[in-house]
């Protein structure tokens, strides 16, 4: 438990610290006098920021970006409400698996499994099957689960380190794109001066902006809700093994030979 806690508040730290650049950076673009941003009459109107004037700046891509970061809020969402101690490890299943499992109704306990289908329940439901090959197997059985759970729910969250990649790549993109067409702009004017030449600019740089507000969240995300899914599968391993070893403690008991008694 300590562990899961050190684990969520480094998570935590490194999502706050990824907020504060991304938003430092947007202010030193915005404040820095003379930028290029500032030369630019359509995103910056009397010293204000255009949301619109921005987001038409980025073009194709540009809305390719956005459509990327609504895709990666649904994803935090859903991760938040499905990867959670309540739902993947909840506390009154271990409480009534660990009723039955000490009265000895293991068909009871397979059926509660079935019946409430979870992290928790997916790793005991495996041992209590394997339990007839012997405690060795169920143990094995157990671990190979847990793995299996994790892999998968690995791959469900990997999708936000995809869109954390995938980001600042499309706004790479629309910047080379841009500034490939501002530079032909550029050559076609007989006497080109800068202020023709950083509206251009700064319309090309708005994808790349674009692509790292998207990505700085994405990774932190991404790292935060790993160490959640790695958590709680070790969590889960350690009490499912917790509630098999009534299992084993019933076995040696059952298997041990009556001594007989010496005749007098």
């Amino acid at each position: 438990m300590t562990l899961f806690l050190h684990q969520r508040e480094d998570a935590l730290q490194w999502i706050r610290r990824g907020l504060f650049w991304t938003l430092l950076t947007l202010a030193l673009m915005l404040a820095w006098p003379g930028s290029v941003f500032a030369a630019h009459s359509g995103i910056f109107e009397s010293g204000r920021l255009n949301p619109r004037a921005l987001l038409q700046a980025g073009g194709l891509i540009g809305y390719l970006t956005i459509a990327l970061s609504v895709a990666m809020v649904a994803m935090m969402i859903e991760h938040l409400l499905s990867i959670r101690r309540e739902t993947l490890l909840p506390q009154s299943l271990a409480v009534d698996l660990q009723k039955q499992l000490t009265a000895g109704q293991v068909g009871q306990a397979e059926q509660t499994c079935r019946q409430r289908p979870c992290l928790l329940s997916a790793i005991v439901l495996a041992g209590l099957q394997s339990l007839q090959f012997g405690y060795e197997a169920a143990e094995k059985a157990m671990e190979d689960t847990a793995q299996e759970y994790a892999a998968r729910l690995a791959r469900k969250v990997d999708y936000l380190s995809v869109i954390g990649a995938i980001a600042p790549m499309m706004g790479l993109t629309g910047t080379v794109w841009g500034m490939i067409q501002a530079f032909a702009q550029f050559a076609e004017q007989a006497n080109p001066s800068p202020s023709d030449f950083a509206p251009s600019i700064s319309e090309a740089l708005v994808t790349t902006l674009f692509g790292l507000v998207v990505a700085i969240p994405a990774m932190s995300a991404h790292a935060w809700f790993r160490n959640r899914t790695d958590e709680f599968v070790a969590e889960a391993a350690l009490l499912s093994e917790r509630l098999m070893s009534t299992q084993r403690k019933r076995r040696r008991v059952e298997s041990t030979p009556e001594i007989p008694k010496a005749k007098l």
